[in-house]
């Protein structure tokens, strides 16, 4: 593939985290991988993002980053994700091992060394906010930042507030903020991909290792979903970030101001999208994603899960 964009992508697998980490294989030069606590504990999601790389075979080393927000607590997902990140999904053995270097501090360097990165955060920014806070300059270096997160509507974790954002608003804030190219896919656009078993079914039509556990990863989650009261299927939500700078032609992004919520009693999480067109309107900082095309999405996941690596 042409002109495979150079990204570093900061998660907290979590199934759609591990399907994202397929998809950037895929489709980008991968320059590493940062874990940070969001789906899961640190420990737990480093495991499972080393892990990933391993059944890719991927050259990115894996850095582990915050073990929890900015401000109080860290929150997890096991609800949905299981205690471990991946629920009863066990990956392959590997004799793989996690770089010394902290998360925040390859953030720095990489992208000194490198100025046309894509940074795609898929858990809770916190990673991202403190690079940023370190080194202002850093988002006058990178691509952008291409981060799963947030919403236009409705929330999954409040009525107003998306995990990725409620989990860590502060950062979410500084991220915001900051002046870097940002496109957001929330929830009003990665609710419009869905998983079902069908899409498992193909993939156990497979005969790379990988298809198999992408399989297995949508059987669990898709398991997670039914026993909620949701049915079997689940919304792809993080690879649709991977997406938007590997194809960013299936979407739609339209420039907004947004901000994010952090003190109020029942919006705290909450990403406010300014969509008035009336004058005085603070100058757009993101691009909002509103439309997906989930056929052709489709299409790319299995392509990424079927063709063998050369």
């Amino acid at each position: 593939m042409p002109d495979r964009p150079a990204l570093i992508v900061d998660c907290d697998p979590g199934h759609d985290d591990a399907l994202a980490l397929v998809l950037a294989d895929a489709y980008a030069d991968v320059l590493g991988i940062t874990s940070v606590s969001g789906n899961a504990p640190l420990d737990d999601t480093t495991r499972n993002a080393i892990g990933i790389a391993a059944l890719l075979g991927s050259s990115a080393d894996v850095y582990a980053g915050e073990a929890g927000p900015l401000v109080g607590e860290p929150r997890h997902a096991g609800g949905v994700h299981g205690r471990g990140g991946l629920g009863r999904v066990a990956l392959p053995q590997h004799d793989r091992v996690i770089s010394e270097l902290h998360a925040v501090d390859y953030l720095i360097e990489a992208t000194r060394k490198q100025s046309n990165v894509w940074l795609v955060p898929l858990g809770p920014l916190t990673n991202i906010a403190r690079a940023i806070e370190r080194d202002s300059e850093l988002v006058e270096r990178i691509e952008g930042i291409s981060l799963m997160g947030g919403s236009t509507d409705i929330g999954n974790v409040t009525a107003v507030a998306e995990f990725n954002i409620w989990a860590d608003p502060e950062a979410a804030k500084i991220v915001m903020g900051s002046g870097a190219p940002i496109r957001m896919c929330g929830l009003n656009l990665t609710r419009q991909w869905l998983s079902d078993d069908t899409v498992a079914a193909r993939l156990k039509e497979g005969e790379l290792v990988k298809a198999l556990v992408g399989a297995a990863i949508l059987d669990d989650i898709h398991d997670r979903m039914e026993a909620l009261g949701r049915g079997r299927r689940c919304a792809l939500h993080d690879p649709c970030a991977v997406l938007a700078v590997t194809h960013p032609t299936l979407f739609q992004f339209e420039p907004r101001h947004v901000t994010v919520e952090t003190r109020g009693i029942y919006t705290r999480g909450m990403t406010v999208v300014d969509e008035r067109t009336t004058p005085g309107v603070p100058e757009a900082n993101v691009g909002v994603g509103y439309h997906i095309d989930s056929t052709s999405a489709l299409e790319l996941l299995f392509s990424a899960f079927e063709e063998a690596k050369t």
